[in-house]
């Protein structure tokens, strides 16, 4: 009987795939994609004559189903999941289904959405002095979100905010953002199909880049940025590169 192996495809940029990933992909009997979310070039990477089905088509029994009587009939299946599912994939369900059904997979990580757009607008997203946090959230929608981890609540730490799925409700984050105390002129810059050829970058402040991103009718498939890393005036250089500073392989000048 063989395993069942999840991979993290990358953002976008088939380029962007692990090599690791790709070598699973082109191995696979049985391929199961996220194809309202996965650049289609990625499945040039399957074998001929690979079993393909669409999972943006099927419910969560349909893609059990298929994974079950594949690895019952010793063929390799791959899960294909958009970036990384480590966070907002819908992917500890069906390890958990997996588990009860006595079936082995293994995770292959990939290269997330948040990396590719931070990547695009070559941005650091901790800066000395400016900001060591990364906050990863979404707003409340039809899957609801804890009263603790609201969009206003996260905003008091005033550290860097990764939004995902939230520019069709941009208005409404916007808002929440700034009742938490991100003030107006807060940087903020949205990125729309993150290493994809239609990729697009908005930036602006918390008081225009609404109007900004509704202009470029950006309604999903899009990451909101907010922080002063976006565009600080000032910020300390690190001290692992600083001449006077010691680390554990270079001793710093006198």
């Amino acid at each position: 009987m063989k395993k069942i192996v999840f991979i993290g495809a990358g953002p976008g940029d088939p380029e962007l795939i692990t090599l690791k990933g790709k070598k699973w992909l082109e191995q696979a009997d049985v391929v199961i994609y996220a194809g309202s979310l996965l650049n289609p070039e990625y499945l040039k990477y399957c074998k001929k004559g690979a079993e393909l089905h669409d999972s943006a088509k099927m419910s969560l029994p349909q893609v059990l189903k298929v994974m079950v009587q594949a690895v019952k009939a010793d063929k390799l299946v791959a899960r294909v999941h958009d970036g990384d599912p480590s966070f907002y994939g819908a992917i500890q369900e069906q390890m958990d289904a997996l588990d009860k059904e006595g079936i082995e997979y293994f995770r292959i990580p990939g290269v997330s959405c948040l990396q590719g757009a931070a990547g695009a607008l070559n941005r650091e997203l901790t800066l000395p002095n400016i900001s060591q946090t990364i906050i990863i959230t979404r707003p409340a929608g039809r899957t609801p979100v804890p009263e603790a981890e609201s969009i206003q609540k996260l905003a008091a730490h005033q550290a860097t905010m990764v939004i995902f799925l939230g520019t069709p409700h941009i208005a409404r984050v916007v808002e929440e953002l700034q009742k938490g105390g991100y003030p107006k002129d807060t940087p903020a810059s949205v990125v729309y199909k993150a290493t994809w050829p239609e990729q697009k970058i908005v930036k602006g402040t918390l008081e225009d880049i609404v109007e900004k991103v509704k202009a470029e009718g950006i309604t999903e498939t899009a990451l909101i940025f907010v922080g002063k890393v976006m565009n600080p005036q000032a910020y300390d250089l690190s001290k692992l590169y600083d001449p006077k500073f010691t680390t554990g392989f270079r001793k710093g000048e006198q």
